[in-house]
């Protein structure tokens, strides 16, 4: 009873913060408006729904958001798991030590700061990198007005900041693996590579197929805040996703019901495929979350 006791709190802001909001997703389905309140707005149904599906940009801003996002997952996902390995291959432990804290510590950077980091470097007339071309005589392209190249500055940045910090989980499932494989891999007399390829490659699936099952249920989540801090009008085309949308029809043009509709819908788009990648996974490799 006791530990039910210490419980409550941590339910309660739960239920506060995560569930009593959900109440306000029933403004997607009306005209809502602020002098009348959530309950006196008229109910519109999926009025709402139908105006962002046949806007021009529903297919804009979904294949922006699906684009940076695969695009992420391609990139970002395996990395991690690639620098856990030679991280645990290291030998040296002072060195370890070093290799560890270089990589984890731009994950502490918080998202302002990085963005301006990107602005600096990348700025075609006196960024840091700009310089260092001149001294050889290449000129710097503007990668920030540049739609295409929009995409591979947020998501090489993104590795770069958060693929130590994403690493660290790998590591300890790799530190928990019985020394007793290893060992009967040396009576054997494997190489590091066939060490790699049939006891820790195996061995991560369970904790690899639970980190992307969660990874696919966060598609449509591409980071609003990264992304609005480096949007400018000559990358709109390549930068804008729902996320960036739905702030601006809702906290800039005020149309509330609108932005949560798109809201709603792209957490249910989320859950779905949340739902299937999870199943598959199940079938496949009898590792799911539930």
């Amino acid at each position: 009873m006791p530990l039910y006791i210490l419980l409550l709190p941590s339910v309660v802001l739960l239920f506060c913060f995560t569930y009593l909001p959900m109440y306000g997703l029933v403004i997607a389905f009306k005209d809502y408006s602020p002098s009348l309140g959530i309950l006196g707005s008229p109910w519109v149904g999926l009025d709402h729904f139908v105006q962002y599906f046949n806007s021009y940009q529903f297919g804009f801003t979904l294949t922006n958001t699906l684009s940076i996002s695969m695009y992420s997952i391609l990139i970002g996902f395996p990395l991690p798991i690639i620098l856990a390995i030679l991280c645990n291959q290291i030998r040296v432990e002072r060195f370890k030590k070093i290799f560890q804290v270089t990589t984890y510590l731009p994950h502490f950077i918080s998202t302002m700061v990085m963005a301006g980091m990107i602005l600096i470097f990348l700025s075609p007339s006196n960024g840091l990198i700009a310089n260092v071309l001149n001294l050889i005589g290449l000129e710097m392209p503007n990668l920030l007005s540049n739609p295409t190249a929009f995409k591979d500055v947020y998501v090489w940045s993104d590795v770069w900041q958060h693929v130590g910090w994403d690493s660290i989980i790998y590591l300890a499932a790799l530190s928990s693996i019985d020394p007793a494989f290893y060992e009967a891999a040396d009576m054997d007399g494997a190489s590091r590579l066939q060490k790699i390829v049939h006891i820790d490659l195996p061995l991560l699936l369970p904790t690899t197929m639970v980190l992307l099952i969660l990874r696919a249920g966060n598609i449509l989540n591409v980071g609003f805040e990264k992304v609005l801090l480096l949007q400018n009008p000559l990358n709109l085309p390549g930068s804008e996703i729902i996320s960036t949308y739905v702030y601006k029809v809702g906290m800039q043009s005020f149309q509330y019901s609108l932005s949560t509709a798109i809201g709603l819908f792209n957490t249910i788009v989320n859950l779905i495929i949340l739902l299937l990648v999870n199943w598959i996974s199940k079938r496949l490799t009898k590792t799911s979350l539930f």
